[in-house]
């Protein structure tokens, strides 16, 4: 079958030559990797482009620093990605915030399959 995207990171494949992503849910939950890891002004020819989730690692754990990270997710996600509907954003782990690590999970919907889906990470300073 053939692929939609390079998956990421780029790896050697023996079928493929490269690993691909195969199915639309996987290459959009990589596509939203990219924008939420993705720092603006890092894109050279859309500098708007990203949420710059590393930029949030040393802030506090306020309801207020979330909120921030949520909105920003919300305006990019429906700037670049409009065909998926983001249905909640969370942090689970509070102690991991302690280590300057950042566990987000976000909860989305892909509107042209009718799939929920879910992205889960883990942001640190490596």
């Amino acid at each position: 079958m053939p692929g939609l995207s390079p998956k990421l990171p780029v790896a050697k494949d023996p079928t493929d030559g490269f690993a691909l992503t195969k199915t639309y849910n996987e290459m959009i939950k990589q596509n939203l990797m990219n924008l939420v890891l993705t720092s603006p002004g890092e894109r050279m020819m859309d500098i708007k482009f990203g949420v710059g989730i590393r930029d949030f690692l040393f802030e506090q754990n306020t309801l207020e620093t979330k909120f921030t990270i949520e909105q920003k997710i919300n305006d990019q996600v429906s700037t670049y990605m409009p065909f998926i509907a983001v249905e909640g954003v969370e942090f689970p782990d509070v102690e991991s915030r302690q280590l300057n690590k950042l566990h987000i999970v976000i909860r989305y919907f892909i509107v042209p399959t009718g799939t929920l889906d879910a992205l889960s990470f883990v942001v640190d300073l490596v």
